[in-house]
């Protein structure tokens, strides 16, 4: 969960990856953990500062808990739901045998499928190498942000693996507790794919990952998600792996549980803040019309068209 303080963070109008516009807002943020998700008990929410707008509060489970809500009540803040999404998770304490049984035909014949694809573009034998200590750490940052230079994480999404001496300390510090397991795959020596996992409790969590988009007809990343997963399920040291907050057709594919949860803004009911509010509400009904206007069969037989 957060720590309380009072940060300034961007409110995005965004299309996919794309951000239109943002409005800053002093905020506390508050990311609930797997562990917190899962348990019986209302979360909570530190007091909030006099200095700031509101939360934003991310993995709140649903249904929203009525403990909470009516304690915001009473502090009269304005509720507005952002997203809402599954956060799934996978149980490695059923073991592997288990999760693949889980899976579906198709998902398990298009696992060897690319394992085999990508091992025959390495001269037929897969290169994937972990790094897990605090001293193959050193040698796994330089190589993965390579990668991440190239992929969409990074350039569209602002979340590639970071390359800034605080947020590389704190991972650093994270190995040397045993609190990281990282991994790349490897074509001829050169690194393609990369995952990088922190711990939180007994979860591991799908922290930063990305693969390089010119090899993207092999599925580097998938190979090695699935070879990570192996490895995972063989130490036995972590409960549960987390695919964090957000939804995706890989993650669906490979989850043994989700849980349905909201990323929700609480702010001050001020006048500035109304006002935001509602911005931000208009502008998503009208993306979420947008959307549903682009299946209609017309409509999506003219985009096919256009296209062409």
């Amino acid at each position: 969960m957060g720590d309380g303080a009072v940060r300034r963070l961007p409110l995005k109008f965004q299309i996919g990856a794309r951000t239109l516009a943002t409005i800053p807002r002093r905020l506390v943020r508050v990311s609930f953990s797997l562990d917190a998700v899962l348990a019986p008990t209302s979360p909570t929410l530190p007091p909030l500062p006099d200095d700031a707008d509101g939360y934003l509060v991310t993995s709140l489970p649903e249904p929203m808990p009525e403990l909470m809500l009516a304690g915001l009540d009473r502090h009269g803040l304005l509720a507005f739901v952002r997203q809402r999404y599954v956060r799934y998770h996978i149980d490695l304490a059923a073991g592997e045998a288990a999760w693949l049984a889980g899976l579906s035909g198709s998902a398990r014949s298009g696992i060897k499928r690319k394992a085999k694809k990508l091992a025959a573009a390495n001269g037929g034998a897969l290169d994937i190498r972990r790094y897990h200590d605090a001293a193959a750490f050193a040698d796994f940052h330089p190589l993965a942000r390579a990668v991440s230079a190239t992929t969409y994480q990074e350039k569209l999404l602002g979340s590639g693996l970071p390359d800034d001496t605080a947020s590389v300390r704190h991972l650093e510090s994270l190995a040397a507790q045993d609190r990281v397991r990282a991994w790349l795959a490897f074509i001829a020596g050169v690194p393609v794919a990369y995952l990088c996992c922190t711990a939180d409790g007994d979860s591991l969590c799908y922290t930063y990952v990305g693969h390089d988009p010119a090899h993207n007809d092999l599925s580097p990343g998938a190979v090695l998600q699935v070879e990570a997963m192996r490895a995972l399920f063989a130490e036995k040291r972590f409960a549960r792996f987390d695919f964090t907050e957000g939804e995706g057709q890989h993650k669906r594919q490979f989850s043994t549980g989700g849980t349905a949860c909201v990323d929700v803004l609480l702010l001050r009911p001020t006048l500035a803040n109304r006002v935001t509010v509602m911005a931000l509400q208009t502008f998503d009904r009208v993306i979420a019309t947008a959307k549903r206007a682009a299946t209609h069969p017309a409509l999506a037989t003219l985009a096919k068209k256009i296209r062409r």
